[in-house]
């Protein structure tokens, strides 16, 4: 069987490689924010849904909560795993089924990891396990992008030369999915062909989704510094959701 886009790409050696630019600084920033906002009690369990390497579990884990970094990919949680701590575990887990059950105070699911499958079921279904991870009143925090901004600045090609590998990408919204197609020329000339497909959700669409998965929104938020969002000239569209 054919593996999906999201399989092939992120467990790829040049997904990492394009995107080690990813900012440690600014994932503690926005997680201090939250934290700050949240305030989980001593002792919280914490989930991170689709956490690649652990950038923002690490950052969660470093104020005592006990959290679980779960994804799809096992290149990245093997990378993952390698920066395990007291208080941090990593599994690999397909985010549509459910891991535990009415177990997590708080879920995460950052830099728009969601809205990756063709299907409205798949959609659907990973909702369902986002809620069904989280204990009664417990808080679901969904970090994506915001459609309109996202639209407005998309860059439609550009060549990115990185550890010896040259990114040719092409990007541009169709059938309501951003798409992202990368070119990866590596140090031996061979090509090799990935790409990136997101649905291009608005606010109105994550409310559906997420309130027939039982969870109701309580505020969005528009940037990694918590301002309000703003449909038209917010980077983010950060939603906080209760069980």
């Amino acid at each position: 069987m054919q593996k999906e886009w999201f399989e092939s790409w992120f467990d790829s050696p040049y997904y990492s490689s394009l995107y080690d630019n990813r900012n440690d600084d600014e994932a503690s920033a926005f997680v201090y924010n939250l934290v700050r906002y949240l305030k989980p009690a001593a002792g919280s369990r914490l989930l991170d849904i689709a956490c690649g390497e652990g950038r923002h579990s690490l950052q969660l884990s470093s104020y005592g909560y006990e959290v679980v970094g779960i994804d799809l990919a096992e290149q990245r949680i093997e990378a993952a795993k390698r920066k395990e701590n007291e208080h941090t575990r990593f599994y690999v887990h397909d985010m549509r089924f459910p891991f535990y059950i009415n177990y997590f105070d708080f879920a995460f699911n950052f830099f728009t990891s969601f809205g990756y499958f063709e299907k409205k079921r798949d959609h659907h279904m990973a909702a369902d396990s986002f809620a069904a991870a989280l204990k009664r009143g417990g808080v679901l925090v969904v970090d994506y992008l915001n459609r309109i901004y996202t639209e407005r600045r998309l860059v439609p090609e550009e060549v990115i030369e990185k550890n010896g590998a040259s990114f040719h990408i092409s990007r541009f919204l169709k059938d309501g999915k951003f798409i992202k197609q990368i070119a990866v020329t590596d140090k031996t000339n061979a090509v090799h062909h990935y790409q990136e497909r997101v649905s291009a959700f608005e606010l109105s669409d994550f409310i559906q989704l997420f309130t027939a998965s039982g969870l109701s929104l309580q505020t969005t938020f528009g940037d990694y510094q918590l301002n309000d969002y703003d449909p038209l000239n917010s980077p983010r569209m950060i939603m906080v959701f209760r069980k």
